[in-house]
């Protein structure tokens, strides 16, 4: 079933073998275990392809520091929405408080292998989780509405790993819609990177190529919090190096790059 994933949604994969490499060490940031197993079941992506192990080892530091920090980041939300969930088991391997919901918007083939897996492994989720499959490029406002969602609560909204892979103007569309469904007090957050095409972690990884950099468009580059800003959010940033040091892990090099969130 791996086959039928496309290009963005073969990418998850690759992520969840970083995820359960991390959780495989003493010094843990987090622990998945289900990440071994969505690689598992995806693994033949990756067979003869050295290019794509060499990518993860690149980004391997990076994907520790973002999981625990987005970990974080969601925890405790009682509406939560995450924008290209991919292979993301956060509804079944954090806490929730009673009656948090969840929702997952993703491709219907991203959805559908991840539903197979997670039924293989008997996973039961610890909050009320809604799967949307939708392309984000459609009217995903409305499937995601018609799925249960209220507009009306605060959200907790993560775009984890997503926006590079769009145009400016399907960044803006995207978070123009996360706009307008976000109550006073939702939260938002995803990669920002200030140097933008040029920053340090993406040139190294561009040097390896492959399927995965060809695939990315940029986002907002450098300016996603002073677009958040100028849309009515107050955002924070804060860098994957600094995050290091609170995590106890060794200083990340190569990027000025780390993540924004952002209040309504």
């Amino acid at each position: 079933m791996s086959e039928e994933l496309p290009p963005v949604g073969r990418t998850a994969v690759g992520v969840a073998a970083l995820r359960a490499l991390e959780s495989g060490r003493p010094d843990r940031l987090f622990e998945d275990p289900y990440a071994g197993a969505f690689f598992h079941a995806g693994r033949a992506l990756f067979e003869g392809q050295e290019r794509n192990h060499q990518l993860g080892m690149v980004f391997a530091q990076q994907v520790a520091i973002r999981t625990r920090f987005f970990d974080d980041f969601v925890s405790g939300g009682t509406q939560t929405v995450l924008l290209a969930a991919g292979l993301d088991a956060r509804a079944y391997r954090l806490g929730w408080p009673d009656g948090a919901r969840m929702f997952e918007v993703d491709l219907p083939d991203v959805l559908a292998f991840k539903e197979t897996v997670l039924a293989e492994q008997g996973a039961r989720a610890r909050c009320e989780r809604t799967t949307v499959p939708v392309d984000l490029r459609d009217d995903w406002g409305a499937a995601l509405k018609n799925a249960g969602f209220d507009p009306t609560q605060p959200t907790v909204w993560l775009a984890e790993g997503l926006l590079v892979y769009l145009s400016r103007d399907e960044a803006e569309r995207l978070l123009t819609a996360v706009t307008e469904l976000s109550a006073p007090g939702s939260r938002v957050s995803f990669e920002h990177r200030p140097d933008g095409e040029r920053d340090g972690l993406l040139e190294r990884a561009r040097e390896v190529g492959g399927e995965v950099t060809a695939l990315w468009r940029g986002g907002l580059g450098g300016d996603a919090p002073e677009w958040l800003a100028e849309h009515g959010w107050r955002p924070e940033t804060v860098t994957v190096a600094e995050l290091a040091v609170r995590y106890g892990r060794e200083p990340v090099e190569h990027t000025r790059g780390g993540f924004v969130t952002a209040t309504r």
